[in-house]
């Protein structure tokens, strides 16, 4: 039922910043735990950052923490990631995904075999 699109991916320089943005049809996201995914050419799946379905509590990976900031719009229905500092190292198709939780929950979920709902993705390229 419910549906995530992702927009916002674009070509930046290093050091350049970028917001993605992960649209939810079908639901309201104060019952869905969301992810930030992304994939290199070359790598494998890895994970981004997470806020909790209450959106009180967001959890960051090594690569992103204190250069990538995750939130979410008042009308529950939009997750973004802003993106500073930008190096090529972060060139990937960006994917949000959204994992059924119970309202008010301030888990985050770090697995993504837990998260039920894909969007597309979203290319984003750091280059010169």
């Amino acid at each position: 039922q419910l549906q995530l699109v992702e927009s916002g991916g674009d070509l930046v320089q290093p050091g350049g910043s970028l917001r993605l943005s992960c649209v939810a049809s079908g639901g309201t996201l104060d019952y869905y735990a969301i992810g930030w995914y992304r994939q290199a050419p070359g790598k494998e799946r890895e994970g981004v950052s997470y806020l909790s379905a209450s959106g009180r509590n967001t959890l960051y990976e090594p690569s992103v923490k204190g250069r990538f900031t995750i939130a979410r719009d008042d009308a529950k229905t939009t997750v973004y990631l802003q993106m500073n500092n930008l190096t090529p190292e972060d060139t990937a198709v960006y994917f949000c995904a959204a994992a059924r939780s119970p309202g008010g929950s301030d888990l985050v979920v770090r697995p993504a075999t837990m998260y039920n709902y894909w969007g597309q993705g979203t290319q984003v390229t750091v280059s010169s």
